[in-house]
């Protein structure tokens, strides 16, 4: 996963802040939403009464119904046919000593990849002692060199300011070079950056390239930023718009939690998407076994109103409970639970005081 120097959270900000000026034509098929995910700090309760007109209660899942839907072919791997680096080979085999000193010396004659292998071990205390000003000095050579790989790193440590000074002017160059190279996180986090540096429109306008092509490489961050701008960006053609949910499964399938929450909102809205209620309870359950606290504040609104499985009170009240405990009020789940009998009550508390977050 890409360190990330600008929170993916300021992008979905920054994209809500700019759907304010989406016609209300763009936005129509978000009025009738049965779950809102939330962009500030308190959940947005499922809206209160009774099921959208037309939607039956779940009889639960199927085995078929949990093999998901096919994605799209990831892009091939292409064939390597450069030269074998001894260094490198060594260094993927764990014989990081062995690494170290068939790079060292190439390193010291200026060769850029093997002054990134010798700041990457010592970097990470491989085979040798822990030197991060020893590796800073090796990552700044080489991105000096042009490696796409230190001038990422190298770009880090200018922004973190802590084994060298710190430097922005200095770190945005490294970070745009090694994302006009090729590197998958820079270019990711060089999108991070543009849409910090320029808020509204202009930022996300220049950032999505970028997010583009970082989630083309599998970067599920990029993934998520592409799907969440497709979604809600005016102006895109048509057939990248219909590519928004595909990229957000992406993303929820390599593990992204919050790519999990948002794409169960989707699928149940029918946002970007026909309804799937038994798809999105899922990716709901997926992400809240996991220990996303929106998901579990969802979760419970699913069982209520037995959208993608049977109702269950003492579920329902499970997952309320679980994120209450983590900060998460919710008024609506709240008369619920003081509405059920003492014995659910007690039920609930007793699984959620069992409840053990999946890895």
């Amino acid at each position: 996963m890409p360190i990330r120097a600008v929170h993916i959270r300021r992008l979905i900000l920054a994209a809500a802040a700019f759907s304010a000026s989406i016609p209300y034509a763009a936005m129509a098929q978000t009025i009738d939403n049965v779950v809102t995910r939330p962009v500030g700090g308190d959940a947005e309760p499922l809206k209160k009464g009774r099921p959208p007109e037309g939607v039956q209660p779940s009889t639960g899942l199927g085995v078929l119904d949990r093999m998901g839907a096919k994605l799209p072919d990831l892009p091939p791997e292409k064939d390597y046919k450069g030269p074998v680096d001894d260094a490198y080979g060594a260094y993927q085999r764990g014989y990081y000593l062995t690494a170290m000193q068939l790079a060292l010396p190439r390193a010291q004659l200026g060769d850029p990849a093997a002054q990134t292998l010798v700041a990457e071990i010592q970097y990470a205390g491989l085979g040798v002692r822990r030197d991060p000003k020893s590796s800073a000095f090796w990552y700044g050579k080489a991105a000096e060199g042009g490696d796409g790989a230190a001038m990422f790193k190298y770009a880090l440590m200018l922004m973190a300011g802590e084994v060298v000074p710190r430097d922005k002017a200095k770190a945005d160059e490294y970070m745009k070079k090694s994302a006009d190279a090729g590197n998958s996180s820079a270019q990711f986090n060089w999108g991070q950056i543009l849409t910090s540096d320029h808020p509204g429109q202009d930022g996300l306008k220049l950032a999505l390239p970028y997010y583009e092509k970082s989630a083309e490489q599998g970067i599920a961050d990029a993934q998520y930023a592409v799907a969440e701008l497709y979604s809600t960006m005016p102006d895109l053609p048509e057939e990248k718009r219909r590519l928004a949910r595909p990229w957000m499964a992406r993303a929820a399938h390599a593990g992204f939690d919050t790519a999990q929450v948002d794409l169960a909102v989707w699928m149940v809205n029918g946002q970007n998407g026909p309804r799937d209620f038994v798809h999105g309870f899922q990716w709901m359950q997926l992400a809240a076994n996991r220990g996303n606290v929106v998901a579990q504040n969802k979760l419970a609104h699913l069982y209520i109103y037995a959208l993608g499985t049977k109702p269950d009170p003492i579920e329902a009240a499970k997952w309320y409970v679980l994120s209450r405990r983590a900060g998460l009020p919710d008024p609506e789940l709240e008369d619920f639970f003081l509405g059920i009998e003492d014995d659910q009550q007690k039920a609930a508390i007793d699984r959620a005081n069992k409840f053990r977050r999946l890895p």
